[in-house]
């Protein structure tokens, strides 16, 4: 097997390169200055990962408007933003070279009730999650006009971003947020234009893309964060990913990640309201971009618990021997290493050792595992190195608590 595929670069439709098929995939770091803007944290972690080597950086989310944010220290960019912050954000992520990507995004229904904001989603269909629905705002269907707007509003956001020096934006359409909603039959109900059969369902992620091209340069790239599925019965599936998969190659996408689940079955996060083992997934993950890459005019991104060079480089070959997908993506074992590019390959540090929550609610636990992240994140902000050995009860205790903090600061924000 020729191991040298994860250092090779890769010439996106765009004509644009990647230096290499490894990338830095999106992360929800929650480091939002005062006014929801990047700072001097969110550059030092880039430029960070940017010295790591990797070939491209993708954002945590960033919010396409103010009253719909994934948490109370997310970044929002808008019509109006100051834009010096972020030409900053952008030069610290371009620093080593390879290429830099703002992901946008919209909550939807996903949208934390201590926020004090209405949500809004395909339909009114509240989050189903024992014990932590409460936590979420119900939402409300958006009405066509409104649907319009926020097409314009993700276009806006990619114009933008363009202007302030990032080198492409990533459509998050992926994880349960808005666009999924629109896609999956569990939560899209409606009988317009938007709803109904896939080619409906799909229609506000397509008509969105084609709004974001057009407010964009052709050397910028547009990529789309697709579900390969929902991991819930009756949800969005591996059928429907393969068919929009192969809409979006007539749309000039430059590159299509694939991941799966969401809120209700965070399978990004190793667990699946349908049952299926951590390894089992990522395997599947893996597979599933393989039949996808076979079919798709863009080059395929995977990603989902990538933490071996040996599997990085397995997905890069199909089965008759030639390149499968064409970029990997790694994020929690980034925050742990984030020198992993550079020491792959120099044979360096090959499986990164990610920690283990072994606490018996299963669903507490992944969310304790996802707090020992944000404590790298924190630390590689401030310059610090990581601490895998961080203890995840006060890291789980510690984020509830900057939590709170957070969005009496973000209400106050939106007061104002």
């Amino acid at each position: 097997m020729n191991t040298s595929l994860l250092f090779q670069s890769l010439e996106l439709p765009n004509g644009t390169t990647l230096p290499n098929r490894l990338a830095k995939a999106a992360t929800e770091e929650s480091l939002a200055a005062q006014g929801q803007l990047p700072d001097h944290r969110l550059n030092t972690l880039y430029r960070r990962w940017a010295e790591g080597g990797a070939g491209l950086l993708i954002t945590g989310n960033v919010m396409i408007a103010p009253d719909a944010l994934t948490g109370p220290a997310s970044v929002v960019l808008q019509e109006g933003t100051d834009l010096e912050p972020f030409r900053d954000w952008a030069r610290a992520g371009r620093s080593g070279g390879g290429q830099f990507w703002m992901q946008i995004n919209h909550p939807g229904r996903q949208t934390y009730k201590m926020l004090g904001e209405e949500a809004v989603s395909a339909s009114d269909v509240a989050i189903d999650i024992p014990g932590m629905s409460k936590n979420f705002s119900p939402p409300r269907a958006l009405t066509g006009n409104e649907v319009d707007g926020l097409i314009a509003r993700f276009a806006a956001t990619a114009h933008l971003a363009e202007k302030a020096g990032f080198s492409g934006v990533q459509i998050h359409a992926a994880h349960g947020y808005l666009i999924n909603q629109f896609l999956s039959p569990l939560t899209n109900r409606r009988d317009d234009k938007w709803g109904g059969s896939l080619e409906n369902r799909a229609r506000f992620l397509f008509e969105m893309v084609r709004a974001v091209r057009a407010r964009v340069s052709k050397g910028f790239s547009v990529a789309v964060k697709l579900n390969s599925a929902d991991f819930q019965k009756g949800g969005f599936d591996t059928n429907d990913a393969k068919w929009v998969v192969e809409q979006l190659g007539d749309m000039s996408i430059d590159l299509v990640e694939l991941s799966g689940g969401s809120y209700e079955s965070p399978a990004m996060q190793g667990r699946a309201q349908d049952g299926t083992s951590t390894a089992r997934r990522e395997a599947y993950f893996v597979e599933f971009a393989r039949d996808v890459a076979a079919i798709a005019k863009m080059p395929i991104m995977v990603t989902g618990g990538i933490h071996r060079r040996e599997v990085a480089e397995d997905a890069l070959v199909n089965r008759a021997g030639g390149i499968g997908v064409s970029v990997l993506g790694i994020a929690t074992a980034m925050a742990y290493e984030p020198d992993l590019p550079n020491n792959w390959k120099a044979g360096k540090s090959l499986d990164v050792a990610l920690p283990v929550v072994g606490w018996k609610n299963r669903r507490m636990a992944g969310l304790a595992t996802m707090m020992l992240a944000y404590v790298q994140l924190d630390r590689l902000s401030q310059g610090k190195a990581p601490k895998p050995r961080a203890r995840p009860l006060i890291a789980f205790i510690s984020n509830q608590i900057k939590l709170k903090k957070m969005a009496k600061r973000y209400r106050r924000w939106r007061e104002s």
